[in-house]
C-alpha cells in the first residue's frame, strides 16, 4: 500500500523568490476607458506590423500602459497569450518611458503568430517612432 501524501505537497507550485515578477504593477496598469481613448487620439502613433503604439509623454508621476488585443487577433487562448507577452516585454522597458506618461500597445492580427523575439522588435521601432526612446 502506497505512502499517503499530504496535500500540500502535491501538484503544489512554488514561485522562486528569485525571479522577477513578469506583471506590470497595479500603478501601471491602465484600466479607466477614458484614459486608453484620450491616449489613441491624443497620443504619438509608431506603427510597426505586429502592433501599434500609442503615447502621451508624461512630466511626472506614474506612467500607465494598457493593451488592445481584439477579436481579429484569434481565439481567446491565442489573445491572451499575445496580451502576456507584450505586458511581458512592456515590463522590461516601463522604467525607461519618461514618468507620467501613458501608452497603449495595439496588437494587430499579425501578432497571433508572431514569437516574442519579433514583437520585441517591433515594440522597441514602434516606441521610438512614438518618439519614447
Amino acid at each position: 500500500m502506497p505512502a499517503a501524501r499530504s496535500s500540500r505537497t502535491v501538484g503544489a507550485r512554488v514561485a522562486p523568490s528569485c525571479l522577477p515578477d513578469p506583471l506590470l504593477a497595479r500603478g501601471q496598469r491602465m484600466r479607466n476607458g477614458e484614459d486608453f481613448r484620450h491616449t489613441i487620439r491624443r497620443g504619438a502613433r509608431g506603427a510597426q506590423p505586429t502592433l501599434v503604439t500609442h503615447v502621451v509623454p508624461g512630466t511626472g508621476g506614474h506612467t500607465s500602459v494598457g493593451f488592445v488585443v481584439s477579436k481579429a487577433v484569434g481565439s481567446a487562448t491565442q489573445r491572451n497569450r499575445v496580451k502576456r507577452q507584450l505586458r511581458h516585454l512592456m515590463r522590461a522597458r516601463v522604467d525607461a518611458l519618461p514618468g507620467g506618461s501613458r501608452v497603449v500597445v495595439r496588437a494587430l492580427p499579425s501578432s497571433q503568430g508572431a514569437d516574442s523575439s519579433t514583437l520585441a522588435e517591433h515594440l522597441d521601432v514602434a516606441l521610438a517612432r512614438s518618439g519614447v526612446r
